[in-house]
């Protein structure tokens, strides 16, 4: 046993750690609770551990995966229960085991998204949004690292199913998780952009479940 996998859920007021914060705060539960993580070697060493899909401030998730490297086995049954003893509120440990794949494989992201509008009717929002994104010509500019440009949304946006309740239109989709990696934020930002009629007054974005690229789930 060497390399081990995590699935946590990151909820709540976790939600606004950033990644490097986030990953301060891993090195800190292992050493509360004992886990013998593997450093790497040199003047600078640090824990050997990674978090296989950085999330964005903000972004809660059900399903985030981390890889870790120790220096003896542990009770992978246990660790869970271990880690969150010692774990910050919104930080929950679900499960521990030996991966038997790589985090590339991951291609799919299943998404709820929650379109918050304080004062405008959602059941009439309703289907000029369904309309919106079923449209093959959904863009939104975006930034990289080559700069600024439009991007095609909708080859990347499956099984967008959609409801309305009082202030608030929920959308659950797949989105492309990498290759390329379209972040969910950008669904607003294209409303805010060509539909400004459309957006919403605040968005928020749950990550549910990751899959392959033949949608089987990925652990």
């Amino acid at each position: 046993m060497d390399k081990l996998r995590l699935r946590f859920r990151k909820t709540g007021k976790a939600v606004y750690i950033s990644h490097l914060d986030l990953m301060r705060v891993m090195q800190r539960i292992f050493l509360r609770a004992g886990t013998p993580i593997k450093y790497s070697e040199g003047f600078n060493p640090h824990a050997l551990i990674s978090i296989c899909l950085p999330l964005s401030v903000g972004t809660a998730s059900e399903c985030e995966l981390m890889d870790f490297r120790v220096t003896r086995d542990v009770d992978l049954a246990a660790l869970p229960g271990t880690l969150n003893a010692v774990s910050p509120e919104g930080v929950r440990f679900l499960e521990a085991y030996e991966p038997e794949r790589r985090a590339a494989q991951i291609k799919w992201l299943r998404m709820s998204c929650g379109f918050d509008y304080d004062t405008r009717d959602t059941s009439a929002l309703l289907p000029a949004l369904e309309a919106y994104f079923a449209s093959p010509e959904v863009k939104v500019t975006r930034r990289t690292k080559r700069g600024e440009g439009e991007f095609g949304l909708a080859p990347h946006l499956r099984e967008m199913s959609w409801t309305a309740e009082p202030g608030i239109v929920r959308l659950e989709c797949l989105v492309s998780a990498q290759e390329p990696t379209v972040n969910p934020e950008l669904l607003a930002a294209s409303l805010r952009e060509h539909a400004p009629e459309l957006a919403p007054d605040f968005a928020r974005f749950t990550r549910l479940e990751t899959y392959d690229a033949d949608m089987a789930v990925f652990r």
